[in-house]
């Protein structure tokens, strides 16, 4: 009776369960882990982990109620969130608190939301809706492409002067549907070399307007700094809420242009440090400089192949954002290269299992959702761990299911809970058919 109520709960593919139960296990221990700094300073030690937790637990909540609904309700989702979501992505812009000079939290009603965690839910929505509807034999339909392209800037251009990361993330995710969804080669090619273009003429904005002096080459940190003090006041009251004082006084004086050039200046550092080939003796290296790379690294080099154990980090109490941006760094080190190679195929097999689900799909649209969700939680890790890595600059992407988080948490829950829902869907036309055999 126990197992039948247990199974009545947790629908869905059991596979795609245990990867989530999985992640969440290890994002709890390694949130507590890597938030010693923040549980020191506040007092308490547990505060972190309970935060987190709660969020994962909501998540999970939502996660259900989710999962229970039909695929065809999420089809009709759509247009509301294409009005909702970009109201939300210019009022971010206009009126939202700052962290790092950039824009990226609202408060909605004293609930702290994060509106680009939406929007990016929302693009994949909309890419699998025109996909599915313009779906031929022979492939997408070329107005596919058009459509596509028009949706997908009109997003990202709302997100990248404040996010240019995550517009990044958005842009590989639409791409890789577009293949998913046979849109014709030449269009591809013709998009990759769009990009291609942009790309050097934005790399060259960069370098031309980007201004060069000892301060900016020393933000890293001190940002860092101010993100993680925010952090701090916002655990004190169990909320993700940037304090709005706290964020204006990051923001204030610190000398920036304004407008949507605010950023190239830490665009630029990021770049430069990145490029930056030349090697450096470990005790000349500029820790204050590069605190969070540098950092970064002696975690990853002192890990061995085993790792120190949980909770037996030493870099967790240097490294700026180690239960955020960095904690693939703190799993590297505490877990060893074994633990990081497992988290890395957790996702992995993430994307193929929802690949697998994909394909019983007797319709399109539910299949395009599931990529697209899965590609969406994928790359975003893989950002996160090359960054952590080094194999890419720095990029402020928390590892999906992971970091800890309130707004990301609870969002990718909802991820995982539509994934589910249309694994109910293809299992049981997958049944129907076995029983007409």
């Amino acid at each position: 009776m126990k197992l039948q109520k247990l199974q009545n709960i947790f629908k869905g593919d059991r596979i795609i369960w245990i990867i989530f139960f999985l992640l969440c296990v290890i994002s709890v221990l390694e949130v507590y882990s890597s938030s010693s700094s923040l549980g020191y300073k506040s007092g308490n030690y547990w505060i972190a982990a309970i935060q987190h937790t709660t969020y994962l637990l909501l998540g999970i909540g939502v996660m259900v109620f989710v999962l229970n609904i039909p695929c065809r309700y999420f089809k009709l989702c759509t247009p509301i969130l294409c009005i909702v979501s970009p109201l939300l992505l210019l009022w971010v812009l206009l009126f939202g608190a700052k962290t790092n000079d950039a824009a990226r939290w609202i408060s909605f009603f004293g609930i702290p939301l994060q509106p680009s965690e939406i929007a990016k839910g929302t693009l994949v929505l909309l890419t699998a809706h025109i996909l599915s509807q313009l779906q031929t034999p022979e492939g997408a339909h070329p107005k596919a492409f058009k459509y596509i392209v028009l949706t997908s800037l009109g997003f990202m251009g709302l997100v990248f002067t404040e996010n240019f990361s995550t517009a990044a993330l958005m842009g590989a995710t639409v791409f890789c549907m577009m293949i998913i969804g046979r849109v014709p080669w030449r269009q591809i090619g013709y998009l990759c070399s769009a990009v291609a273009i942009l790309l050097v003429l934005a790399v060259s904005t960069i370098y031309f307007i980007g201004q060069d002096s000892s301060q900016i080459a020393a933000n890293e940190a001190a940002e860092a700094k101010q993100l993680t003090e925010s952090v701090e006041a916002s655990d004190k009251q169990l909320t993700e809420t940037i304090a709005p004082d706290k964020a204006k006084k990051a923001s204030a004086g610190s000398g920036k242009r304004g407008g949507v050039l605010h950023r190239l200046d830490l665009w630029k550092q990021r770049i430069d440090n990145f490029m930056n080939s030349e090697r450096v003796d470990p005790h000349k290296y500029d820790l204050d400089k590069n605190s969070q790379v540098g950092h970064a690294n002696i975690a990853i080099a002192s890990s061995q192949f085993i790792g120190k154990g949980p909770g037996n980090s030493e870099q967790r109490d240097f490294l700026p954002l180690a239960f955020s941006d960095f904690i693939y760094a703190i799993i590297f080190e505490e877990l060893g290269w074994i633990g990081a190679a497992f988290v890395a195929l957790l996702y992995i097999s993430l994307l193929f299992r929802t690949g697998q689900i994909a394909r019983r799909c007797t319709n399109t649209f539910p299949a395009f959702l599931a990529m697209g969700l899965a590609l969406l939680i994928v790359i975003q890790a893989l950002f996160n761990m090359m960054v952590a890595v080094g194999l890419a600059p720095v990029t402020g992407q928390p590892l999906p299911l992971i970091s800890k988080g309130g707004t990301s948490s609870i969002i990718n829950c909802i991820y995982i809970g539509v994934i589910l829902s249309i694994s109910r869907t293809a299992k049981k036309r997958d049944d129907v058919k076995l029983e007409m055999a």
